[in-house]
């Protein structure tokens, strides 16, 4: 039912786009009748022609080219509201009651003119992302009993399996089952680089094969795909106003009304006190009111926030809302995630040592453990062995989710170790875990565990332990302790240390475990672009030690670290940063940090294509992992409250210097008719432009 659903309502979105370009080819035909039925009507004049043909030609171009603004006058009327479309239906009328026909239809043809280009640009604004869809296949080559089956893509469910050949477009997002190829994602990442792809790597529909033939699983229904997720994300971030929109809509109903105002006061004070003739000044008052009408003002923004969402969602950028391109130009202040964002987030165990069993190892340049080591993890004199302390540590961390857990849990199984069972499992925030193992507590943590969760206790070997820790976090490798309490009972204190009545509870350092993270390749550059950009301040938030911290801190040149972080106390040092700075954004992987990343200005998540939590936590999301679409992101903000700040220019100085030269030159009416106009369509292209920003 849902995916019929999901059918119905893209094929509802696919009528409505006909019906909106249908209803664009309709104004264009009245803007070309207006035009025709002005022109006729003024060379009628000129030429002698019966007086019926030409107010038959000024009829056509007022009927048609003031369709649309009388439609929206009227609608905007029963709410009830006035909108700028009624100054100019009263302004062509005015013109009209003074014997100034073609001053009229051209202010009518000029308005409905403008009115088309608005629409083509914002249409070219919205659409732009549209086009993704578009790219997709209709169908997709199912294998089903060993056969080749082309199925249409609503057909298609998960765990299906469908074939994708050379030069071809993917039709779902699946797993590769097998083959090898490179795809060009570009269509979704923003990627210019093709993507290596093997048995086990995400693919992604929409986009394109290029090398190899490849069998993929279908992971996802084609209307949850990751271009249809984008699609409705980008579509429900343009309707979200920007605030500087939301400024001008709630001044656009006392605005008129003074335009209005105005207008009243420029045909009496004339009649009234200084005795001026009605032609005249009812003349000017009517080209006063249009020079004041505020169209440029009212399109700037729209036109700026939608091409710039716009161009962010084809360059792999999602900014969910036109109030973060707003805030994000201000950011001058970013607080980095560590773990998965400035380095790549496969954390490898590095180095096993069980304490005083004089064998140890070191798996250098963040390789994993040699599975041709030792396989046997016990020994006859019954001391402990490395791998027998690495099965013990795999074991607790087997019931964790944590980036370290998986990697020790990961070693383990290379190794073939056997890894016993476990209960009573605990983890403690930031700190590290413990759990029943084979009759013994065992507790894996780092030095703050140990100073907190077993404090006042006594551990054996906790200063070489402490030592070795320390060592090697000078490397820049995250180290932990892991601490056995042999015990009679599995019972455990609000600590999470056992009860020593027994005499059973003696702990002792068994060993240490060291993992390192590398930085990503793109993180120094993506940095120094970040500086070029204005950002004044750079800080690394981690959960990590301080010597790995700082080792990553200076490999980087950030400027300031807080390391060993509780997810609380990043929320802190955010809000102290946003004490000092303008805007703050947060950028994390959307799954921890969520506290930092919802009290950052900003917040940035990435890897959006293949993860459902970074689109649904972030205000602006990265849809590849490449850090470089960071800068972009933050350029596009900038460029587009630039565009602002010009569009705003124009608007507001041509309605003054329009408004001044009628009260002092008395300019005519075409003329403010093509200022007022020729502004509105400038702000509108200047807005426009954005769709084509590259950073």
């Amino acid at each position: 039912m849902e995916t019929t659903s999901n059918s119905a309502s893209l094929a509802a979105g696919q009528s409505a786009k006909s019906t909106d370009r249908l209803d664009v080819r309709r104004q264009a035909i009245f803007v070309v009748l207006t035009f025709l039925g002005m022109t006729s009507g003024l060379l009628g004049s000129w030429f002698g022609a019966p007086s019926s043909v030409v107010w038959a030609s000024y009829a056509v171009a007022y009927v048609f080219g003031g369709w649309y603004g009388l439609k929206a006058s009227v609608a905007a009327l029963r709410e009830p509201v006035v909108e700028i479309d009624l100054l100019m239906i009263i302004a062509a009328l005015g013109a009209l009651y003074i014997g100034a026909p073609f001053e009229g239809a051209m202010l009518l043809f000029l308005f409905s003119l403008s009115g088309v280009l608005e629409e083509y640009a914002i249409g070219r604004s919205r659409t732009a992302i549209k086009s993704l869809v578009e790219m997709r296949p209709e169908s997709a080559q199912v294998l089903r009993d060993g056969t080749e089956a082309t199925t249409p893509i609503e057909d298609v469910d998960v765990g299906d399996v469908f074939v994708v050949r050379p030069g071809e477009r993917l039709p779902l997002d699946g797993v590769v089952e097998t083959g090898e190829s490179t795809i060009d994602q570009s269509s979704l990442t923003g990627e210019s680089v093709p993507v290596a792809k093997e048995p086990g790597d995400e693919v992604f529909s929409g986009t394109i094969n290029e090398t190899g033939s490849l069998e993929v699983r279908v992971t996802r229904a084609a209307t949850e795909s990751a271009i249809s997720r984008l699609i409705t994300m980008v579509e429900e971030a343009q309707e979200k106003r920007a605030p500087t929109q939301q400024l001008i809509d709630r001044f656009e109903q006392p605005y008129v009304l003074g335009v209005f105002a105005m207008t009243a006061v420029a045909i009496a004070l004339p009649l009234w006190l200084l005795n001026h003739s009605f032609e005249p000044t009812f003349y000017r008052a009517m080209t006063l009111m249009v020079a004041a009408s505020p169209c440029a003002v009212i399109i700037s923004t729209p036109a700026a926030v939608l091409s710039a969402i716009s161009a962010g969602g084809r360059q792999g950028v999602l900014f969910k809302g036109g109030e973060h391109i707003e805030t994000a130009g201000n950011v001058d202040a970013i607080a980095f995630d560590k773990t998965g964002t400035l380095t790549e987030g496969n954390t490898r165990l590095t180095d096993v040592t069980a304490h005083e069993s004089g064998s140890s190892f070191s798996a250098t340049d963040g390789g994993s453990i040699d599975s041709g080591l030792a396989a046997d993890p016990t020994v006859e004199d019954g001391s402990l062995t490395d791998d027998r302390l690495l099965a013990l540590a795999a074991a607790v961390q087997s019931r964790s989710e944590h980036h370290l857990a998986e990697a020790t849990v990961e070693a383990a199984e290379e190794r073939s170790l056997d890894v016993p069972g476990v209960s009573d499992f605990e983890a403690v925030v930031g700190k590290g875990v413990h759990a029943t193992v084979e009759g013994w507590t065992i507790h894996i943590g780092n030095p703050r565990y140990v100073e907190t969760v077993l404090e006042g206790r006594s551990i054996d070997g906790l200063e070489a332990g402490l030592d070795a820790v320390r060592e090697l976090e000078t490397s820049g490798k995250t180290s932990v302790l892991v601490v056995g309490e042999p015990n009679g009972s599995d019972e455990l204190d609000e600590r999470g240390a056992t009860d020593e009545t027994d005499g059973s509870g003696r702990l002792s350092v068994l060993g240490w475990l060291a993992f390192t993270d590398t930085i990503r390749p793109d993180a120094l550059e993506m940095i120094e672009k970040l500086r070029e950009r204005g950002v004044e301040q750079i800080v690394m938030l981690t959960g990590d030690n301080e010597r790995v911290a700082q080792y990553i801190a200076e490999e980087l040149g950030i400027d300031e670290v807080y390391p060993e972080l509780l997810p609380e106390e990043k929320v802190e040092h955010i809000e102290m940063l946003q004490e000092r700075h303008e805007a703050v954004a947060m950028v994390g992987d959307g799954v921890n940090d969520a506290p930092a990343l919802a009290t950052a200005d900003i917040s940035v998540g990435m890897g959006g294509a293949g993860t459902d939590v970074a689109l649904e936590t972030a205000d602006i999301v990265l849809m590849s992992d490449k850090l470089d679409r960071l800068p972009y992101a933050f350029a596009l903000s900038k460029e587009t409250k630039r565009t602002l700040y010009v569009n705003f220019a124009i608007a507001f100085g041509a309605i003054a210097i329009m408004v001044i030269a009628i009260l002092t030159a008395g300019i005519p009416l075409p003329v403010a008719v093509v200022g007022h106009e020729g502004s509105t369509v400038l702000v509108s292209l200047i807005g426009l432009r954005l769709l084509r920003f590259d950073g």
